[in-house]
């Protein structure tokens, strides 16, 4: 006796017609009457009086529906549970610095979408980041910076920095770019302006974290100083934002390069954010491993968190250092 002996059955004897139940099972009528000619031989009675003009279950027929409905509703309690037992009760994701408002937008949808679902958040610099997510310790991380082309050979025109990183056992997906501004005492000139031209920055020391903490973001910015036709003064270096800010925050004329999304959540009048003349963006991709099964809902809501109905009393999100990418 198989299942789909049983479908069959039970579609037929609800119908009472073989060709509307071939319909409802999206099968043709010669496969149906197969199957339940096949379990009546196998029962060895008469499941129906058939007719050239009606279908009708015989009292063998009546006695065995219920029996053959529970086993279906047995079978689908089974793969519901399954279904239970196969999804994540905990999304272990790695984060970065900078993501602001963004953050919350995405999480909130995700709770709203998976309310059983629990969320932890990592947030580390990016190589061990990476290496917790290809070894399973995480089960997703965000990630800045261009990554190789997944179509091509992934040992060609690599960041030396993140070849590490960009390992062929992950996969990246692209989310949304990034836009940096500049930060720089509330009382110098140049905040009085709209836009900033890097340019008119060149004699004033640049504060950054440390290359090894976050390559892509020290890479984009003395790379477009460079295009703008200077090299950055390097002032001392910083571990955290807070104490960069706190630096230029003093008057002495110096600046640094913000998340435009942790600019908008810092309120002091001691610093003036101003977007670059000449735009400064990150890109921003979610990097998963490739044996894993595609985290399609976390994808969705990283892309549209707008489009799903957020979560009521989203709690409040970690904040982390400058040192992630």
């Amino acid at each position: 006796m198989e299942l789909r002996q049983l479908r069959c059955f039970v579609a037929v004897a609800e119908e009472l017609h073989f060709g509307r139940a071939a319909e409802r099972l999206l099968l043709g009528q010669p496969a149906v009457s197969q199957q339940v000619r096949r379990l009546e031989r196998e029962l060895r009675v008469e499941l129906f009086d058939r007719s050239p003009r009606h279908v009708r279950l015989t009292p063998a027929g009546e006695r065995f529906l219920p029996a053959a409905r529970n086993v279906l509703a047995a079978e689908d309690a089974a793969r519901a549970l399954a279904a239970d037992l196969a999804a994540p009760t905990v999304l272990r994701l790695g984060t970065v610095t900078g993501l602001g408002e963004r953050l919350d937008d995405i999480l909130d949808a995700y709770r709203r979408q998976a309310p059983t679902v629990r969320v932890e958040l990592d947030s580390l610099p990016v190589r061990e980041r990476l290496t917790r997510l290809a070894d399973g310790r995480l089960d997703a991380a965000f990630v800045r910076g261009t990554v190789p082309n997944q179509d091509q050979d992934q040992t060609q025109d690599r960041n030396p920095d993140q070849a590490q990183d960009q390992a062929p056992d992950l996969r990246y997906f692209p989310l949304w770019q990034d836009e940096l501004v500049i930060a720089l005492p509330a009382g110098h000139p140049l905040a009085d302006r709209p836009e900033v031209d890097l340019a008119d920055l060149a004699t004033l020391p640049l504060l950054l974290t440390e290359r090894r903490n976050h390559p892509t973001l020290v890479d984009l910015v003395t790379a477009a100083c460079a295009e703008a036709g200077f090299r950055p003064l390097l002032g001392p270096p910083h571990s955290t934002l807070q104490n960069t800010l706190a630096s230029i925050g003093t008057g002495a004329p110096m600046w640094t390069v913000v998340y435009a999304a942790n600019a908008r959540m810092t309120n002091t009048r001691r610093i003036a954010f101003r977007p670059s003349r000449t735009p400064l963006t990150l890109p921003v991709s979610l990097a998963v491993r490739r044996s894993a099964p595609l985290p399609r809902l976390l994808l969705a809501t990283c892309r549209n968190p707008a489009t799903l109905t957020p979560a009521p009393d989203p709690s409040p999100t970690p904040t982390s250092n400058d040192q992630d990418s």
